[in-house]
Parts: C-alpha cells; sequence; structure tokens
C-alpha cells in the first residue's frame, strides 16, 4: 500500500513483511518525485528485525512529521 500525504511517502508491504522489490518500488517513487538522496529513511520493523513500513519526507522541508 502506498500513500503520499503532507508531504510523506509510505509504503507497507503487501504481506506482513517487505520483499526485497517492494523496497526497490519505494526507492523509485521515492526517487520519481525528486526526493534528494541525501533524505532519511525512517523504517517500523518487526519483532523479528524485518521491514514493515517504510518512509520518507518529500517535501521542501526534511522533518518526519
Amino acid at each position: 500500500m502506498m500513500s503520499v500525504m503532507a508531504q510523506m511517502l509510505k509504503l507497507s508491504g503487501e504481506t506482513k513483511d517487505m520483499t526485497l522489490d517492494e523496497i526497490a518500488r519505494f526507492v523509485e517513487l521515492a526517487r520519481s518525485v525528486d526526493t534528494p538522496g541525501d533524505r532519511p529513511v525512517y523504517a517500523e520493523l518487526s519483532s523479528s528485525g524485518k521491514i514493515k513500513q517504510l518512509e520518507v519526507s518529500v517535501g521542501e522541508r526534511a522533518d518526519r512529521y
């Protein structure tokens, strides 16, 4: 599931944990809206350390919220 709200790009896996293809899609989407490459990426991890969700600020400001 992908959403861009309040200049924040968020992507979560179709299943419980994200796959490498889903992570690549997240990077592709972030690049397509001219997100700078030095912008921090935030991740929500499962209890086993797998990535559940990624988010990055895509606006002028690099703030998380």
